[in-house]
C-alpha cells in the first residue's frame, strides 16, 4: 500500500475574475508529490514545473506566494505531458524492482485533487481516479487528532505545533508535500485511515451512484443531482434520518429547517442511542446542478438543545419580518 502525498501550485487570471476562463479558474503551474509507505516513510518523490498555457502571466497573488519566476517556465513542459508522467510515477511504471498497489492520495486541505481533476477535464484528459474518489485530508485529520475537529490550520502552523524543523521554504509544491508527509509521521495509520474524505468534483449522476460513508461517530451521504435546492429537499432519501450507530430509522423531533445560507438542520431521536443531529449542505456542481451532502451524527442533550434554540431563533426572525 502506497500513499501519494500531493501538493499543487496554481495561477489565476492576472487581469481579474471577469476575464478568466470559466472552465479553468486555476491553472496548475507546479506538481509536487512524495510516495509514502504504510510506515509513513518517504520512498520516492516527484516535482515538475508546468508551463502555463491559459494564463501566461502570473497573477500578483501568485507572485507573492509561489517561489516561481518567469525564467523558471522557460523549459517547462505543458500540463498534458507532465500529468502523464506524474500518474505513471504514481502507478510505479518502469519500477520492476518494486511492487506498487493502487496509490491512495493525501493532501493538505480539500482543494488540490479538485483542481487537478478540473485541469484534466479542461484538456480532455481521461481521469485516472476511481469513483468515488476517497482520499485523506491531513489538514482535517490534524484537527481531529490535535484540536477541535473543526478548525483548519495552515501547514506551517501544524509544523510549528508539532515542533518539526523547518528546513526548506513553504509554498513550493514539493516542499509542502514533504512537510505534509512529516506530519503524517506523527500520526498512527489508523488515525489516517479512519478519517477519510470524499472529493466532490465528480458527483453521483443517479441514485445507484449515490455515496454512503460510515465513520466511527457519524455517517455521510452524497446525493445524485437535482435541478434545484427545493427539489433536493423534497427527496425522501435526502431527508431521511438514520442512526449512524445502529443504522435504524430515527424519528424526527425537529424537521429540516434552514438557518440561512445553503445549510439545513434537523434533530432526530434513536431509542437506543439518543439524539441524532442532521445537517445537509446544498452545493452546486460545475453545471449549476444541486447535490446534497448530508451528515448524521449522535449528539448530547446539550447539543440537541442548541439545535432547538437555533430553530426557535429562525422562527422568531421570520415572525419579526
Amino acid at each position: 500500500m502506497n500513499y501519494i502525498v500531493l501538493d499543487l501550485e496554481w495561477n489565476q487570471c492576472p487581469s481579474g475574475k471577469a476575464h478568466e476562463e470559466k472552465a479553468l479558474p486555476f491553472e496548475i503551474i507546479e506538481i509536487g508529490a512524495v510516495r509514502v509507505n504504510k510506515a509513513h516513510q518517504v520512498t520516492g518523490q516527484f516535482r515538475e514545473i508546468v508551463r502555463p498555457q491559459v494564463y501566461t502571466s502570473l497573477h500578483f497573488r501568485t507572485k507573492e506566494i509561489v517561489a516561481l519566476r518567469a525564467i523558471d517556465f522557460a523549459n517547462a513542459r505543458c500540463f498534458q505531458d507532465v500529468a502523464a508522467d506524474f500518474f505513471a510515477w504514481c502507478r510505479g511504471d518502469n519500477s520492476a524492482d518494486i511492487e506498487y498497489d493502487e496509490p491512495e492520495f493525501c493532501t493538505w486541505g480539500p482543494a488540490d485533487l479538485t483542481e487537478l481533476q478540473r485541469n484534466l477535464s479542461y484538456y480532455n484528459i481521461k481521469s485516472p481516479f476511481s469513483f468515488p474518489l476517497i482520499y485523506y485530508d491531513i489538514q482535517k485529520i490534524f484537527s481531529i487528532v490535535y484540536e477541535d475537529r473543526k478548525t483548519r490550520r495552515s501547514l506551517e502552523y501544524a509544523i510549528d505545533f508539532l515542533e518539526i524543523p523547518k528546513t526548506v521554504a513553504f509554498h513550493s509544491a514539493l516542499s509542502d508535500a514533504i512537510y505534509t508527509s512529516l506530519i503524517m509521521q506523527q500520526l498512527d495509520d489508523s488515525q489516517i485511515r479512519e478519517n477519510s474524505s470524499v472529493d466532490y468534483f465528480r458527483t453521483p449522476l443517479s441514485r445507484k451512484e449515490e455515496i454512503y460513508l460510515h465513520y466511527e461517530t457519524y455517517d455521510k451521504f452524497i446525493s445524485k443531482l437535482f435541478v434545484s435546492r427545493n427539489q433536493a429537499m423534497k427527496d425522501s432519501v435526502v431527508t431521511s434520518t438514520r442512526c449512524p450507530l445502529c443504522q435504524k430509522n430515527a424519528q424526527k423531533k425537529i424537521r429540516w429547517f434552514s438557518a440561512g445560507g445553503h445549510n439545513q438542520f434537523c434533530l432526530a431521536w434513536c431509542p437506543l442511542h439518543g439524539y441524532i443531529k442532521g445537517k445537509i449542505r446544498l452545493r452546486l456542481n460545475a453545471n449549476r446542478m444541486t447535490y446534497a451532502v448530508k451528515t448524521l451524527k449522535a449528539v448530547t442533550e446539550e447539543e440537541a438543545r442548541l439545535i432547538s434554540e437555533k430553530k426557535e431563533a429562525v422562527k422568531a426572525k421570520r415572525q419579526s419580518h
